[in-house]
C-alpha cells in the first residue's frame, strides 16, 4: 500500500508541472495581457464589466504624467500605447514580471508554487491565498449541499428502480431523469428565476449572496433559514442533471448484484425481500457509489458553478477564474489552476484508497500505475 501510494504521489510531480507548462505556453500566445489592460484603461479603450484595476494601481494613478513625446516607440508591442512615456511601460513590465524572459519566469512561478506563494493579485492587492479564502465559502456550500442532496435523493430513487425494474415506475423516472439531464443547467436557472425570483410570476427567493443584509445580527434558526432560502434555487439549478447519473449508477450496481448467484440462495434460505435486498445486495452493490464520494464532491465543487454563481450573483471561485481569466491576473488565473489540479490528484488518490478500504478485494498496487 505504502509503495502504491508514493509512485502515485510522485506522479502529481510531473501531471502538475505538464499542466503548468501547457497552460503556460497557451497564455504566452493568447493575445492581451496585465500591461494590455492598463494601457486600455488609460485610453479608456477598456469597458470590460470585469475589469478591476485597484491594488498595484498606483501606477495608473500616475500615468497622465507620464506622457512624452518618445510614445510612439513602443506601439509596435502595445497597441493603444501612443503618448505613453517608455519608462512608465518598463515600470509596468517591471511591477508584472515581464521584464525577464519566457522560461525564467516559468522556472520562477514553479519554484514559488512548490513553495505554495503564489503572490498577490495584480489588480485587487490581495494574496491569491487569501482570495481563494474568500471565495471558499460559496463553492464548498453548492458542492457539498449539491453532494449530499444527489446522494440523498440518487440512492434510494436508483434501488427503488432496481426493485421496479421494467415497471411504469421505472420508466416514467427514467424519463425524468434523462430530460433532466438533457436541459442545460443555466438554462433552467432562467427558468426558475422567470418563475420564483422575481422575474415574471413569483418573488419568493433572493439573487444575490449566500445571505440577507444583516444577517450576522439574526437569531441563529434565522441564520439557518435564511442561508438555505438563498442555495435553494443554485442547487436546483445545479442538480438538474447531477441525479441522473447517480441514479443510473446506483440502479445498475443493484440490478448487477440481484442476479447473482449467494442472492438465490438468500432467498431459498427463505430470508424476506428486505433483508436480501439491505442485508446482503446493499453492501456490495453500494461499493463503487460510496467509493464514488470524493470524485464527485469534488467534480460538484469545482465544475458546472460558474454560470450558476454568475446568474446567482454568487461570488465563488468558479467567478473568480473567470474573471481572472478575462482581466489577465495571471497570479490568480496560475495559481487556482495549481491548486484546483493538486486538489483533483489528491481526491483520485483518495478514491482509489476508498476502493481499496471499502472492498480489500481490489488491489491497485499488484498493477501497474
Amino acid at each position: 500500500m505504502s509503495a502504491y501510494i508514493a509512485r502515485r504521489i510522485l506522479l502529481m510531480i510531473p501531471t502538475l508541472l505538464g499542466i503548468l507548462f501547457v497552460s503556460f505556453v497557451v497564455v504566452q500566445f493568447a493575445p492581451g495581457g496585465p500591461v494590455e489592460r492598463v494601457i486600455a484603461q488609460l485610453s479608456g479603450a477598456d469597458t470590460g464589466g470585469t475589469s478591476r484595476i485597484s491594488g498595484g494601481g498606483d501606477f495608473a494613478q500616475r500615468a497622465p504624467g507620464q506622457v512624452g513625446a518618445g510614445g510612439d516607440a513602443i506601439n509596435s508591442k502595445y497597441r493603444g500605447a501612443q503618448g505613453l512615456d517608455p519608462d512608465f511601460i518598463k515600470k509596468l513590465e517591471v511591477q508584472f514580471g515581464f521584464d525577464k524572459p519566457a522560461p525564467e519566469r516559468f522556472l520562477l512561478m514553479v519554484w514559488n508554487f512548490a513553495r505554495f506563494d503564489f503572490g498577490k493579485s495584480y489588480f485587487r492587492d490581495v494574496s491569491v491565498l487569501q482570495l481563494i479564502k474568500e471565495k471558499l465559502p460559496v463553492s464548498i456550500s453548492l458542492g457539498l449541499w449539491l453532494t449530499l442532496l444527489t446522494y440523498l435523493i440518487s440512492i434510494p430513487l436508483g434501488i427503488r428502480k432496481a426493485v421496479k425494474d421494467g415497471t411504469r415506475f421505472d420508466t416514467w423516472t427514467s424519463t425524468v431523469l434523462v430530460l433532466g439531464y438533457a436541459i442545460p443547467g443555466f438554462l433552467f436557472a432562467i427558468l426558475l428565476i422567470i418563475l420564483f425570483a422575481g422575474g415574471s410570476f413569483f418573488n419568493w427567493f433572493p439573487l444575490r449572496g449566500l445571505t440577507s443584509d444583516g444577517w450576522s445580527q439574526f437569531p441563529w434558526y434565522w441564520k439557518i433559514l435564511d442561508y438555505f432560502w438563498h442555495l435553494t434555487l443554485p442547487l436546483i439549478a445545479m442538480g438538474l442533471g447531477a441525479f441522473t447519473t447517480m441514479t443510473f449508477l446506483t440502479k445498475n450496481s443493484f440490478l448487477d448484484e440481484i442476479r447473482k448467484q449467494y442472492v438465490m440462495t438468500a432467498r431459498a434460505k427463505g430470508c424476506t425481500e428486505s433483508r436480501v435486498l439491505y442485508g446482503h445486495v446493499f453492501r456490495n452493490a453500494m461499493l463503487i457509489v460510496i467509493a464514488g464520494f470524493p470524485g464527485t464532491f469534488i467534480h460538484a465543487f469545482f465544475s458546472g458553478s460558474l454560470l450558476i454563481e454568475t446568474i446567482f450573483s454568487l461570488d465563488g471561485l468558479g467567478l473568480l477564474s473567470f474573471e481572472s481569466v478575462l482581466n489577465r491576473d495571471y497570479p490568480v488565473v496560475f495559481g487556482t489552476l495549481y491548486i484546483f489540479s493538486l486538489v483533483g490528484l489528491v481526491i483520485n488518490l483518495i478514491s482509489d484508497l476508498t476502493y481499496m478500504w471499502i472492498d480489500p478485494r481490489i488491489d491497485f498496487e499488484a498493477r501497474e500505475v
